[in-house]
């Protein structure tokens, strides 16, 4: 299996290496490794979905 790391992985998805360490200390992305201090992310990973926004509209908006 072909793994990236934490830099690398953030470049191909347009998000900080501290996003992408978060994510795998939190468990998010399957099949990460850590070795050592490194954590290894799998080439063929999707990046996780980021749960800190709601995609819904809001409900206590007025309309005018």
């Amino acid at each position: 299996m072909e793994y990236l790391t934490v830099k690398e992985a953030g470049a191909k998805w347009g998000i900080t290496s501290r996003m992408v360490n978060y994510y795998c200390s939190a468990g998010r992305i399957a099949g990460a490794v850590k070795k050592g201090n490194l954590w290894l992310v799998p080439a063929t990973s999707e990046k996780p979905i980021d749960g800190r926004r709601k995609d819904t509209i809001n409900e206590n908006r007025v309309n005018r």
